[in-house]
């Protein structure tokens, strides 16, 4: 008897397989492609990242391939200087850890995890510069790590009550943006910035100009007398930290 042939099924995509859900739109699935083809020229570590990375990085830069390829290869260099063990040792930022300044604790109507600030926990003449970028990033680490499957973004709380002068870090708010914009792109799904008191308004205004046009669409200030009702917007009461209203407590990123 005549053997049958078999065909072999195609592999899926990286984006179909366990990295998140399959890209349906097809210019950004294309370009996606063409993306990673060249950059994969120039920095084989291209290999090791998933497509729904790669479209993060073209819709950063409103799919021009060519302005995407160079903050993503910029990005796989910074990744290489920043995190040589792929993660942040805790005992390099034990400093900025033991002041309890970012919790973590639920997640939205939406499924992206809720990440809490505390700006008056943050001094940094107790402090230097390069421990907090270490900080930054091991926090928004920990956050993507947290995400659920087919989720890409995280909303933050900045809790301004009680900031002063002495907490203000203008170097350390310039550093985190910039790593927040260039090697985390497409990860803010929305920062509700709450109890700020109106001397913040003085750092605001030099940060302000810096911040690009879609992560300013994700700002929100929130009125002190709307603060519950407005975070009940988009998040259910069981799943919002209990000194808003809610029924979750604080936890600390680090125990979580």
């Amino acid at each position: 008897m005549e053997k049958k042939e078999t065909k072999e099924e195609p592999a899926p995509a990286p984006a179909e397989q366990e990295n998140g859900p399959l890209i349906e739109d097809e210019i950004e699935r294309s370009k996606v492609g063409i993306m990673r083809a060249l950059c994969d020229r120039q920095d084989p570590e291209t290999k090791e990242v998933d497509d729904l990375m790669i479209r993060r990085f073209l819709r950063a830069r409103d799919l021009d391939i060519e302005k995407a390829s160079t903050m993503f290869l910029k990005y796989l260099t910074w990744k290489r200087s920043m995190l040589p063990k792929g993660h942040i040792p805790e005992a390099e930022i034990a400093n900025d850890l033991s002041h309890n300044k970012v919790c973590m604790q639920g997640h939205d109507k939406m499924g992206r995890p809720i990440v809490v600030a505390i700006g008056n926990r943050h001094n940094p003449s107790k402090g230097n510069l390069d421990e907090f970028k270490r900080f930054f990033v091991y926090t928004v680490e920990k956050i993507c790590a947290r995400m659920p499957r087919g989720q890409e973004k995280f909303v933050s709380i900045g809790d301004l009550q009680g900031w002063g002068y002495s907490n203000c870090d203008i170097r350390g708010y310039l550093a985190a943006l910039s790593t927040l914009q260039d090697c985390y792109p497409e990860r803010l799904g929305k920062l509700y910035i709450v109890h700020a008191p109106y001397i913040f308004m003085t750092a605001w205004k030099v940060i302000y100009p810096l911040i690009d046009a879609n992560t300013k669409k994700k700002i929100v200030f929130v009125e002190n007398k709307k603060l519950t009702s407005t975070l009940l917007e988009d998040i259910d009461e069981s799943q919002l930290p209990d000194i808003y209203g809610g029924k979750l407590p604080l936890v600390p990123i680090q125990e979580t």
